[in-house]
């Protein structure tokens, strides 16, 4: 019955509809009413209000925002339909009042309301639109966000939140969509978007990308109260397939069971953590001038990154044993999830009644989700319920949790910082461009300096050339000039000579010192003199040019010799690159083969100086160590870089735990398909089997049998050990074993040998069979599983056979005396071990030569339970075709008077 402020009327004929609390009429619409937005470098609205390193949004006190909650009703499924043929549904739904009544009787009903109502007819389109979408722009505005779904088990929490609707894209469900608009929102350049996937199991914390990582341990920040999962698998998010492929990696490792109220019950609370970090310019702060307060100024406005998380919860269904049906480890799965589901709601109760202590320490669910109750995160509900009037408690319970979360209130903040990685990032990219210009200006630079020293040089050497080619002219002029002159006078003074010898000596002294001849020897000794002046002019001329000359290539061979310099120091550098080049390659390909030999010294100095009996496999060992522990290379690495040749020769090593990690490593390598040639061609699975043959100890077998196990899912492989006497190693180690980690690894790979046709006879003789039905001794679950999908594989391979016509007579099974423990485990309540042996027993029931000794060992009694029991439809088809066309069956059922 509702309690006051939850319930909104006490029936439909007790007068009006009293309104919900103060706090649960607001608004009914599901959109964000946040303040307007301010300017983003993508586009997008987003907020900002302070530029502190962290600021909310309105000032420093946030947002109110109350908890918002849709209720979905799901359709009548099958079971329902056939065995409530007869009663009305349980709810009444008044999407467009956005109530609903949920009947006590055919006379009395309880009505309510809600943010949102949605029938069983919504798609998931508009289940997203109204309840996830304004989480999902929050966040994308720079606030925390989180989509929640509750309810009883089987009322379709997984469909609404995790469907991934491969097969119909309509069925795609909020996790999807909301990664979707996400992944069309950002901005790849600067943005960031990374995902965890995590389930709480048992109330522990488990890596649903890393199931080895399967105890997280929750730390919380004393200053601010965040909590974070450090230990956590964090993913990069680039499109959509890879998160789809993330999702689908998730959901294979989530726990799950059958139960009388679901057959793929969730086991534990799924929880998808979203980190969106975008970059956002901050406001433009105008700077105020001394005489006006307006001013054009204004500074630049800061980078500043926007963290926020995005938390998708799909909690497990809350149920009642004795509905559900829940036994052995399932009962206390059951009550770890109603726990801290109960936790859960007494936070809420509290948060709801205001009240002054909130238990949030009972679970770790209620820590992981603080902050999306009463918190900082916009929160959004959806309670899923189912309509079957047989569930109206768990109806009534669900759609009271959803008032009460109604009634909290949270205090909605943006998380934002100053952005130094984008502000040194764009520093470092302007300092680039800057050097680069630089180094372009100073090429430039140099180039043009080259081009006038080129342009120099050859106008010196075009002036020499036409210096020495005048001066040679001027040298040729002035000799042809002077030798003229002399030749003149020479002329001159014979003819004069001739003409006084004609005239005689009859004259006298008088006249031959007559005006005549002094005149022209005057002009001879003028005209003498004239030549010696131009001759000494001349003279002083060549000089000069030779001075001019010798100074013009002294300067030539001065700039010569300069840049002949440069040219040689130029040559020395280029030469000392090219050597310091070689040498950085030999360093980096010594580097590798250094650090294995200084890890090696460092594990003899620490085991007190002992040295290693194989010095040449320090080095692939210490990267197979590293590699186990995660501080180096990955094991996929390892093999490219080690080489699968020096791992198999560890396994020879005198050093039990280099053979220890050795083998591991071979095993790890073995479990992916694209290295397992490689390990048998080297001759891998011979040193198995050496291991399995010739050691004790229980580690080096266990891990043996592993690799070999992983190497039988080969078939190829399962000739080779079959050659190599790998069965009846195997059926040895069966028999010596006690430990049930080595026994499942060997059943494992006697198992996978028993899907082989060709090794069916060669099992039996070799002891492989009775090596595997001995195992049950050990009643280890998952021994016990590994046998029953043995004996599966086995049966399907003879009945095959028998189908083909290629063997007749009894099952080797039967020989082998497997009949009574099948039967006896045939209804297992373990679900993988009945699956195994249902099958097992429809593969035998399929030879009529088997069917006298399953009638006479009860094995009808099974096959006819299975026909009606069995949780798969294609098991119970087969059991049921497989009774209908055996004479021997119909016979004895027509008997016994057992209808199928």
């Amino acid at each position: 019955m509702a309690s006051n402020g939850y319930r909104n009327g006490t029936g439909t004929n007790k007068g009006a509809i009293k309104p919900p609390a103060s706090s649960n009429i607001r608004s009914s619409s599901f959109k964000s009413r946040l303040p307007p937005s301010s300017n983003h470098s993508t586009g997008s609205a987003l907020r900002r209000t302070s530029s502190a390193s962290f600021t909310t949004a309105a000032g420093g006190d946030g947002v109110p925002g109350r908890v918002r909650v849709a209720v979905r009703l799901r359709p009548r499924n099958a079971e329902e339909s056939t065995a409530d043929a007869d009663f009305a549904d349980c709810v009444e739904l008044q999407p467009e009042l956005k109530r609903l009544k949920l009947r006590k009787n055919n006379w009395e009903s309880e009505t309510y309301e809600f943010d949102e109502v949605l029938t069983e007819f919504a798609s998931q389109k508009r289940v997203y639109e109204v309840v996830a979408k304004p989480v999902v722009e929050s966040v994308l505005d720079g606030y925390n966000g989180t989509v929640m779904a509750y309810g009883q088990t089987g009322t379709g929490k997984t469909f609404t939140l995790g469907r991934l609707g491969e097969e119909d894209t309509s069925a795609r469900g909020i996790m999807v969509r909301s990664m979707e608009e996400i992944l069309a929102n950002v901005t790849p350049e600067t943005d960031s978007i990374s995902v965890s996937y995590l389930q709480l199991y048992m109330e522990t914390i488990q890596d649903l990308l890393d199931p080895a990582n399967d105890n997280i341990s929750i730390v919380e920040d004393p200053r601010t109260g965040d909590v974070s999962l450090p230990g956590a698998t964090h993913v990069e998010i680039k499109d959509e397939p890879s998160f789809l492929e993330l999702l689908r990696l998730g959901e294979a490792h989530r726990i799950a069971a059958n139960t009388k109220l679901n057959t793929e019950s969730s086991r534990s609370h799924a929880i998808l953590m979203v980190h969106v970090k975008r970059s956002v310019l901050g406001e433009e702060v105008a700077i105020p001038s001394e005489s006006d307060k307006s001013s054009h100024f204004v500074k630049p406005p800061k980078p500043l990154v926007r963290k926020s998380k995005l938390v998708l919860v799909d909690l497990a269904g809350s149920e009642r044993v004795q509905k559900s049906g829940s036994e052995g480890h399932m009962l206390e799965e059951a009550k770890s999830i109603n726990l801290s589901l109960s936790a859960l709601g007494k936070c809420i109760n509290a948060l709801a009644e205001n009240s002054a202590h909130v238990p949030i320490r009972d679970s770790k669910l209620t820590r992981l989700l603080r902050d999306s109750f009463g918190g900082t995160a916009r929160t959004s509900l959806i309670v899923t319920i189912g309509p079957s009037p047989r569930h109206r408690g768990e109806t009534a319970s669900t759609i009271l949790f959803g008032q009460r979360a109604m009634k909290v209130e949270n205090m909605l903040r943006i998380k934002e910082e100053f952005d130094y990685k984008s502000l040194a990032r764009r520093l470092e990219i302007q300092l680039d461009k800057l050097i680069a210009e630089n180094e372009r200006q100073q090429k430039a630079f140099d180039d043009e300096v080259e081009r006038i020293n080129l342009e120099a040089q050859n106008r010196v050497s075009e002036v020499e050339r036409n210096f020495t080619d005048a001066l040679e002219k001027e040298r040729l002029k002035c000799q042809m000039e002077y030798m003229e002159s002399v030749k003149k006078l020479e002329e001159k003074m014979i003819e004069n000579q001739r003409k006084h010898q004609h005239d005689g000596f009859m004259k006298d002294k008088c006249n031959w010192e007559g005006p005549g001849f002094s005149e022209d020897i005057a002009e001879v000794k003028k005209l003498l003199e004239k030549e010696i002046h131009m001759r000494k002019e001349a003279e002083k001329e060549v000089n000069k040019l030779k001075s001019q000359l010798g100074q013009h290539m002294d300067a030539g061979a001065g700039g010569d010799a300069e840049i002949l310099k440069l040219q040689i120091a130029l040559e020395d550098e280029v030469h000392q690159k090219k050597k310091l080049e070689e040498e950085i390659i030999i360093l980096r390909s010594q580097m590798l083969q250094l650090t294995f030999e200084a890890d090696q010294m460092r594990r003899c100095l620490a085991r007190g100086g002992s040295g290693n009996a194989y010095p040449g496999l320090d080095s692939p060992m210490s990267q197979v160590r590293d590699s186990l522990s995660g501080h180096k290379t990955p094991v996929s690495a390892l093999f490219d870089q080690v080489g699968v040749q020096k791992i198999l020769d560890l396994l020879e090593s005198e050093d039990a735990n280099v053979r220890i990690h050795a083998v591991k490593v071979v095993a790890n390598l073995a479990a992916e398909e694209a290295n397992q040639e490689r390990i048998v061609e080297a001759g891998g699975l011979t040193s198995l089997l050496m291991l399995l043959r010739s050691y004790e100890d229980e580690t080096v077998r266990r891990v043996a049998a592993g690799a070999i196990a992983n190497l039988a899912m080969n078939e190829a492989n399962q000739e080779l050990i079959m050659v190599q006497g790998g069965i009846s190693l195997l059926s040895t180690t069966a028999s010596d074993a006690e430990d049930p980690q080595t026994l499942r690894m060997v059943a494992g790979a006697i198992a996978n040998l028993c899907g082989n046709d060709k090794l069916q006879a060669t099992l039996r003789s070799e002891g492989g069979i009775k090596a595997l039905l001995g195992m049950v001794r050990c009643r280890h679950p998952d021994v016990l599983s590994q046998v029953a999908r043995g004996i599966a594989n086995f049966a399907k391979c003879e009945s095959r056979a028998s189908t083909n016509g290629i063997r007749s007579g009894r099952s080797l099974l039967i020989d082998e005396g497997a009949l009574p423990w099948i039967v006896q485990n045939a209804n297992n309540d373990a679900a993988p071990i009945r699956r195994h042996i249902e099958l097992a027993l429809c593969h035998l029931a399929q030879h009529e030569a088997n069917a006298k000794d399953m009638i006479n060992g009860g094995a009808l009694w099974e096959l006819v339970r299975i026909t009606r029991d069995c949780s798969r439809e294609d098991i119970r088809s087969l059991a049921r075709r497989t009774l209908n066309s055996s004479l021997l069956f119909r016979s004895e059922m027509r008997r016994l008077r057992i209808e199928l």
